[in-house]
Order: C-alpha cells, then sequence, then structure tokens
C-alpha cells in the first residue's frame, strides 16, 4: 500500500498534553502518527486508533482478518452498482417489456436513492446491535436476493419491490462501508477510500459495458441480462460471512440517532454543525448527477442515434473513469486544507460535458462521456471528506449516516424530474439543462464542505 497521508491520521489533540502531541506528530513533524501512550494503558496505540475503537479494550486480531476484510470491501465495492447501471443499459427494453411510461421509467430512477436514504439511516443502529460484519453480509445476500427476483417478478411493481431489496443491500454498505474503513485502517484512509472507490467503478463501469453484448449472447432476453448479475453479488456475501461475529467496529455512542436529538448532552445534534450540512448538499447533489447520468445518460445518446451497444460502452466509459481517478482524488484531497480546488474543477468538467450533450451529443459523444466520468468522481471526494470533516470514530459513523442519508434524499427528485420533462417535452434540452444547472449548488457545497474543521469542532461532540 502507499505511504500514509497528513491527514489520514491526524491525532486528536484535545486530550493531549503538548508533548503528548509533539510526539503524535512523529519525528519528522509531518503528519504521520506515532505511537502515544494512553495515560492508563501505555499499550503503544495511537489516540485516533483509541478513539475509534470506543472504550473497551480491543481484541487482538487474527493474521488472516485484515486480508479478509480487504477482500470483503472489495467484492461488496463490486457489487454496489450494477443493479443501477445494467438497468440503465437496458432501460429501454424494460419499458417496452413492462409497459412503462417516462414518468413511471423516470421514478425507478428515482428508487436508488430513495431506498439509500431510508435504509441508510438504518446501518448504524443495526450495525450496534447485530455486528458490521453481519449487516454487511446481509447486505450482500439482499442484492444477490433482489437481482434474482427482480426481472422475473412480474410486472412493474414486482420489479420494484425486488429492485427496492438489492438497493437496500447497497444502502446498508453504504453507509457502514467508510466505518469500517476507518476502523480497520485509520492511518491509510485516503488510500482505502481510493481503493474502494476504484472497485465501485469498476463494477459501476462493467455492468455498463458488458450487459448489452452479454444479454445477445445469453439469446436476447433482457430479463437473463439483468438476472445473471446476481452470481457476481453471490460471491460477496462469502467474505462477509467470516466477518459476522465481529462486533467491534462500531463505538458505542454509535448507535445514537444521527439527528441526537435526544437529551443526552455528550452527544450535541449533528444538525447544528454547518460543515454536516454542507457535505450532505453536496452528496445529495452529486447523487443526483450520478443517477441521472446513469438512469438516462445511455437514452441520451440512442436518441441521439447512437447504436445501443454503443450507448452502453459509453455510459461505460463515464463510470470507468472512475477507477483511475477514485485512486487519486482521496489521495490529493487529504493533502490538501481546503478541497475547494477539487469541487470546482469536477464541477467545471460536468458543465463543459453537458453543454456539449446539449449541443452535439453524437458527433462529441466520447468527449463529453470521458468529462461527465470526471466531473462523477465527485463521489470518492464526498467520501473522503466524511473521514476528514470528523476526527473520531463516533463522529465519522454519524456523519457517514447523516451525510448520505440526507443527501440521498436530496437526490430523489432528480432523476424523477428528468424522466417527466423528457416526456412532456419531447427531447433532451430542458433535462440537460436541468442537471448543468444542478452543477452549481454543488460546486457552492463542495466549497462549504471543504474548509479544513470537524464537526466536534462545530458542535462540541464527544465520544
Amino acid at each position: 500500500m502507499m505511504g500514509l497521508m497528513p491527514y489520514e491520521n491526524r491525532p486528536d489533540t484535545r486530550t493531549q498534553s503538548p508533548a503528548a502531541t509533539a510526539r503524535a506528530r512523529g519525528p519528522e513533524g509531518d503528519g504521520r502518527t506515532a505511537s502515544v501512550q494512553a495515560p492508563g494503558g501505555g499499550d503503544g496505540r495511537t489516540a485516533t486508533a483509541r478513539a475509534l475503537e470506543g472504550d473497551g479494550q480491543a481484541a487482538p486480531r487474527p493474521a488472516w482478518l485484515i486480508p479478509l476484510v480487504m477482500a470483503g470491501i472489495v467484492l461488496a465495492a463490486l457489487n454496489l452498482r450494477p443493479a443501477i447501471t445494467s438497468l440503465g443499459a437496458l432501460l429501454e427494453e424494460v419499458r417496452t417489456g413492462l409497459g412503462m411510461s417516462g414518468s413511471v421509467a423516470g421514478l425507478l430512477t428515482s428508487v436508488p436513492p430513495l431506498c439509500f436514504a431510508v435504509f441508510g439511516l438504518a446501518a448504524p443502529r443495526l450495525a450496534r446491535r447485530f455486528g458490521p460484519g453481519a449487516v454487511l453480509c446481509a447486505g450482500m445476500a439482499a442484492i444477490t436476493a433482489g437481482l434474482a427476483i427482480r426481472p422475473f417478478a412480474g410486472g412493474t411493481a414486482g420489479f420494484l419491490a425486488a429492485s427496492a431489496l438489492a438497493l437496500m443491500g447497497i444502502a446498508l454498505s453504504n453507509v457502514l462501508m467508510p466505518v469500517i474503513v476507518k476502523r480497520y485502517f485509520p492511518d491509510r484512509v485516503g488510500t482505502m477510500t481510493g481503493l474502494y472507490s476504484m472497485a465501485l467503478a469498476i463494477g459501476t463501469s462493467a455492468a455498463a459495458a458488458v450487459t448489452v453484448p452479454l444479454t445477445e449472447v445469453l439469446g436476447g432476453s433482457w430479463q437473463t441480462g439483468l438476472g445473471v448479475w446476481a452470481l457476481l453479488a453471490a460471491v460477496a456475501v462469502l467474505p462477509w460471512l467470516g466477518l459476522v461475529r465481529d462486533r467491534g467496529a462500531i463505538p458505542p455512542a454509535a448507535a445514537r440517532p444521527a439527528t441526537g436529538s435526544g437529551t443526552d448532552r455528550s452527544a450535541p445534534g449533528i444538525t447544528r454543525s454547518p460543515t454536516a450540512w454542507a457535505l450532505a448538499c453536496f452528496f445529495g447533489l452529486q447523487a443526483t448527477g450520478a443517477y441521472i447520468t446513469m438512469g438516462w445518460m445511455p437514452q441520451i445518446f440512442r436518441d441521439a442515434g447512437v447504436p445501443a451497444q454503443e450507448a452502453g460502452v459509453l455510459l461505460a466509459v463515464t463510470m470507468v473513469m472512475g477507477v483511475p481517478l477514485a485512486f487519486v482524488i482521496p489521495r490529493l484531497a487529504t493533502r490538501l486544507t481546503h478541497q475547494g480546488p477539487i469541487v470546482v474543477a469536477l464541477g467545471l468538467c460536468g458543465l463543459t460535458g453537458y453543454t456539449g450533450l446539449l449541443l452535439a451529443p453524437a458527433a462529441g459523444a466520447w468527449a463529453w462521456a470521458l468529462l461527465l466520468g470526471v466531473s462523477n468522481c465527485a463521489f470518492p471526494l464526498a467520501l473522503t471528506m466524511i473521514g476528514l470533516r470528523s476526527r473520531t470514530g463516533t463522529g465519522v459513523v454519524r456523519l457517514s449516516a447523516f451525510a448520505q442519508s440526507t443527501g440521498y434524499l436530496i437526490s430523489i427528485p432528480g432523476p424523477l424530474l428528468v424522466g417527466v420533462l423528457y416526456q412532456h417535452s419531447g427531447g433532451w434540452d430542458l433535462p440537460i439543462a436541468l442537471m448543468a444547472g444542478l452543477l452549481v449548488p454543488q460546486i457552492a457545497a463542495g466549497l462549504l464542505a471543504g474548509r479544513d474543521r470537524t464537526i466536534e469542532d462545530e458542535t462540541g461532540m464527544r465520544d
């Protein structure tokens, strides 16, 4: 793995003496964290590691645990988007087969963020009760079942219900993955977030690229083309079976509601944090663009005269841009005190891509796909900022749940509105103008979320 990032293991200086803080910065003063002796323990763990583990003592880890967690993270990430992008590649066939209107198809593309918002709120409490390994294992099983059932459920209602089952599993994993990364790799947050995001991008782009040709090879039935992705999800269940009994990854305070609305004075509401709200808005607006792209971009190209298989490949190109950039952007973000320049650069790429789609969708299709792919890398940036905007394990859990759940709620209307505008305007001018317009508040929210501060500083939150 790559070296430690200055912001990836930042010690909590609130409870350390100046001498301890100096020791924590390491002999070179470069931000790397050396061993800090606990007041009563002297066990050599870093202050950040102790915060992530809560008040209890961590049991010794077997040698196979970390490689198993890494395999579980990669396999889970590969399965977090094929349920969506495989559908985008075959949306026209599904609409015809199920008799959907454009508005209903827009509702279908809004189901993912709705499920992510609703089920994401439950993830921290479920993880505290059953353990994160068990919840992620159940999530992978739900994805498998949903993908296997939905093509053959019969009718639009059954298709939506089975899709919701798969998306429930994705939602739980979305929220818990940054928590798992912070817990097991506290000094490699940027590196592991990049690995997770890269695997997610590979799964996303692979489903977009091969679903149409795979459907043709398997006989031309869209049901088979969608259902085959359940096999990949089934493989992802296996490593998490070995982590079902691991219950130590969620600090005790993490089970508190993300809003902190109770009477516990030690856990002020995260809604008091301007940074948490800015990050939730940034997450929600980038998710809006991502799900519009995944759900509708192939249709935009097909309506412009691009063949169906090439349209799927263009979506894959957009998604595959996240493979290298998802590894670079988190590491770059951890080196900056303010992530605003990255936010602006990604937003400008998106504005250029949407302008091209509006003016010459077929002639410059490959260029617009590449630019929109760069713009979609706001997702790994948002995940990285979740880790940077909190200094404790409890804070990361609560900020991840709040930012993702609130963000996905914000993103729900976008894909639905695109479907309505497409059906009633008879073209793509208005929908594309909407997509471009949403990038402006996304940039503004990202600039606020990228400031060098933490939610603990803003709310007085403690473990």
